[in-house]
């Protein structure tokens, strides 16, 4: 029996495309869009930091406009970083209905600007019956440290619980802890998946 469903944000309820982040900062600094990827997006180091809260905003704002050479203070720097979501109603359909049938957790790696960009923009994903983001736990996806907290907060074994995420490392991850799972694409059908799974909506 599916007592909670687990599931992921970016490109499961939400979309996102850190492109158009790159394409509005390069009108501040010297550097092509994929050099700004490079620069950013393709330092692990960086984004883990801010995404565990290890740094603060103020620290990464710096920090990003030092390696691009950008002329561009925080406040803009921040409603451009953040400004890259967009919503997929059909995902989000079908877990309001989840939710009158189990728990619902939403597992996250996201940092604090983000997601609190998110919820002011949408707040119709604000469903849950509890959070586990990466910046307040502490840990990343596929750490298995962050999913042993988001089955805490499910109040469910291992068993009960299917985990719905886009991307195969994270998926391993919880199946190795024996959760039950759904690697989300663009072609899947959510409701039926969960069906398979057990969960009649």
């Amino acid at each position: 029996m599916v007592k909670s469903v687990i599931s992921d944000l970016g490109k499961v309820i939400i979309n996102f495309d850190n492109h158009i982040f790159f394409k509005k900062i390069a009108n501040y600094c010297p550097f092509t869009e994929h050099d700004i990827a490079e620069l950013v997006f393709e330092n692990f180091e960086l984004i883990h930091y801010f995404d565990t809260g290890k740094i603060s905003p103020e620290e990464f704002y710096k920090e990003v406009i030092c390696r691009l050479k950008a002329e561009i203070d925080n406040l803009n720097f921040y409603a451009i970083y953040c400004d890259v979501f967009s919503l997929n109603p059909p995902v989000l359909d079908v877990l309001k209905r989840v939710r009158s049938r189990s728990r619902l957790i939403l597992l996250s790696n996201t940092d604090v600007m983000r997601f609190g960009f998110v919820k002011k923009k949408f707040p119709e994903i604000l469903i849950f019956d509890e959070y586990v983001l990466s910046y307040e736990v502490g840990f990343m996806k596929p750490h298995p440290q962050i999913f042993k907290e988001a089955l805490r907060k499910a109040r469910a074994e291992a068993e009960e619980c299917v985990f719905i995420d886009d991307i195969e490392g994270n998926i391993e991850a919880a199946l190795s802890l024996g959760i039950n799972t759904i690697l989300f694409g663009p072609k899947t059908d959510l409701e039926a998946e969960l069906q398979k799974k057990g969960l009649i909506l």
